[in-house]
């Protein structure tokens, strides 16, 4: 017997898969076929003239890769209660995933790595970000809690010391545009417009690089005197419950070339640093 709470508006749920479904460019043919259901079928779940079972509901929230939030939210439009729990970062659950975070963080040292939420807010960072923090002017931008990607692009953050400026700051409002059309996260788009704004810093005149020869696009900084340059990747937990668990991510970076590789052994932290 399903288990259902109070009754959300008729024709809800169906205006949120359709919405959805608009989102992900799928027609309701795809997507029935990818169900196991007729297209009429899906077409009366959207008009609101049949009422779709938790089940159901799931199996499309599963082809349309929504996120575990958007599941449960789907749920709850339906009338059924969500079935993603999601916990605090402190809560004995989670411990082990934490666990796994922390030694992950401290296993990539000489090299940075931060941990992120689905907001880009830092969780917690190895000690190997230190020295890339050094000369941020405004340190209000690294009280908690702090926004990696706000940090990157505030004209008093490290703008002012990426080389690359125009270029990584386009990557990054892609990226932020990309997410924010995957999850229809508010918050993501607030921010987007946000860094959207902020003024460029003057940079220095470089050559242009070859797409050709490059295979990331790198965050060029001067610290120190010295111009490092990384590149990035995003871990994600395989096959989470939670959703808390499911929208935390580690960016780590990698040196891009010799010199990085030796300020970042230089400047190496213990390990048992993350904070």
């Amino acid at each position: 017997m399903e288990t259902m709470i109070d009754h959300p508006a008729r024709g809800q749920v169906g205006d949120l898969l359709r919405t959805w479904r608009h989102r992900r460019r799928r027609s309701q043919l795809d997507l029935a076929l990818d169900a196991g259901i007729s297209q009429r079928h899906l077409s009366f779940i959207e008009s609101g003239r049949s009422v779709p079972s938790r089940g159901m509901l799931l199996r499309l929230s599963q082809h349309l890769d929504l996120p575990l939030r958007q599941r449960n939210r789907l749920l709850l439009a339906a009338g059924y209660a969500p079935s993603f729990p999601e916990r605090r970062l402190d809560d004995p659950a989670l411990e082990p995933a934490m666990a796994a975070v922390r030694r992950v963080l401290d296993r990539h040292l000489p090299n940075p790595a931060i941990a992120i939420d689905r907001h880009w807010t830092m969780l917690a960072a190895n000690a190997a970000i230190a020295p890339l923090l050094e000369e941020i002017e405004d340190r209000t931008l690294l009280e908690a809690p702090a926004n990696a990607l706000r940090l990157s692009l505030h004209p008093r953050g490290l703008a002012p010391r990426i080389l690359n400026h125009a270029e990584w700051r386009e990557h990054v409002l892609e990226r932020l545009r990309r997410l924010g059309e995957q999850s229809a996260d508010p918050v993501l788009a607030a921010l987007e417009e946000e860094l959207a704004v902020y003024p460029a810093p003057q940079e220095r005149p470089r050559a242009v690089p070859d797409p050709g020869g490059m295979i990331a696009i790198p965050l060029r900084l001067k610290l120190r005197g010295t111009e490092l340059a990384f590149i990035t990747t995003t871990t994600v937990f395989g096959a989470p419950l939670d959703v808390t668990l499911s929208e935390i991510a580690i960016e780590s970076f990698f040196p891009a070339d010799e010199a990085t590789a030796r300020f970042l052994a230089e400047s190496r932290p213990p390990i048992g640093a993350a904070s």
